[in-house]
């Protein structure tokens, strides 16, 4: 593909303005006491090392199944791992790959019996990423917001369990309300999709030469896809919490 067929033009200004808005982002994290300025820095120097780790590797790992599986798994893990991290032990953190997988694998299986995505790995390993990230920010939110709401609410919960309810049901009545709000962001972006943005998938299709058509309707199957994705990695997370899989936060 050509420079001039790219969404931006590759060169050193691009390089420099990815510089500067990382810089700019955490000096403003710092300055308003987000208490996410080194995050911020962390999170660029990672994407840098990361994506070109994956741009030299990707080409290898495209041409052959079991390294397009073993990347995917990798993906999953990543993806647990760094979501577990947000509400639980490190010890534990790893456990939270087990809602992503309940929703992405079975569905990806689907998907790939039914013919729509092609056992390819420049197919697969996109489609792949995009449903893992999708569990990977619901899993995350709806985890932290159970964790909170569980730690500010320890009276009610046990009050729940003194009239008779099971610690299931306890802490699903007092952690579920806060826990689902983690499909709002994959709801709005449904809702507002073509009127507010334009995907990445939809973008990259018609950058590529693909039909307007063509490209709505893959990128209507990703937001269809990361919704269903998003809502079983939310109730699965929710069990796991019923279920005290999850140390509390006072185990840190």
């Amino acid at each position: 593909m050509s420079a001039s067929s790219t969404l931006l033009p590759i060169g050193p200004p691009l390089f420099v303005a990815v510089v500067l808005a990382t810089l700019i982002a955490a000096a403003l994290a710092a300055l308003a006491r987000m208490g996410h300025g080194a995050a911020v820095l962390r999170a660029g120097a990672r994407a840098v090392v990361q994506l070109g780790a994956v741009s030299l590797i990707i080409t290898a790992v495209v041409t052959s199944g079991p390294l397009t599986l073993l990347y995917v798994a990798v993906m999953l893990g990543v993806a647990g791992f760094t979501a577990g991290r947000r509400f639980t032990t490190r010890r534990c953190a790893v456990l939270a790959v087990v809602p992503i997988a309940v929703a992405v694998v079975p569905f990806l299986g689907v998907l790939l019996a039914a013919g729509l995505v092609r056992t390819v790995g420049l197919v697969l390993i996109p489609i792949s990423g995009i449903l893992i990230g999708g569990g990977l920010t619901a899993t995350s939110l709806a985890g932290r917001r159970a964790m909170d709401e569980l730690a500010a609410r320890k009276g009610e919960v046990e009050a729940a369990l003194s009239l008779g309810m099971s610690p299931r049901d306890a802490a699903l009545e007092i952690c579920r309300p806060a826990a689902v709000s983690a499909l709002i962001p994959a709801l709005d972006q449904t809702r507002t999709v073509g009127l507010v943005t334009l995907p990445g998938a939809f973008v990259g299709m018609l950058m590529g030469g693909a039909s307007p058509v063509d490209a709505g309707a893959v990128q209507l199957f990703v937001l269809t896809g990361l919704l269903l994705v998003e809502v079983i990695a939310i109730v699965g997370c929710l069990e796991m919490f019923a279920r005290g899989v999850f140390p509390p936060r006072e185990a840190r």
